[in-house]
């Protein structure tokens, strides 16, 4: 089997990241940079986590928007308008207004 050494690294990565230790330690690691980046902001007063809050927010609040509420149902309508319009010209034709 010809591997190189890089790709032998990434295979143990993943295969270590499949493991739930693996998971746990990475996610211990990120909390542990969290804190330490977040922590010395919130003492002395900066707005950047706030701002952090807020743009996490909006993009987790935009994205769960867009996938259960609005995704299938604003292409289902318009695929529904484009076929309507369709028949519409179809009989009526084209006309610019």
């Amino acid at each position: 089997r010809n591997i190189s050494r890089e790709q032998e690294k990434r295979e143990g990565r993943t295969k270590e990241l499949i493991r739930m230790a693996g998971i746990q330690g990475k996610f211990s690691s990120m909390l542990t940079n969290t804190v330490d980046y977040y922590k010395p902001l919130f003492r002395s007063g900066s707005c950047k986590p706030l701002w952090h809050i807020m743009v996490a927010t909006g993009v987790i609040m935009y994205t769960q928007n867009y996938i259960f509420n609005k995704g299938v149902h604003v292409q289902a309508a318009r695929k529904e308008q484009k076929i309507a319009l369709g028949e519409y010209y179809e009989r009526h034709g084209k006309a610019a207004h």
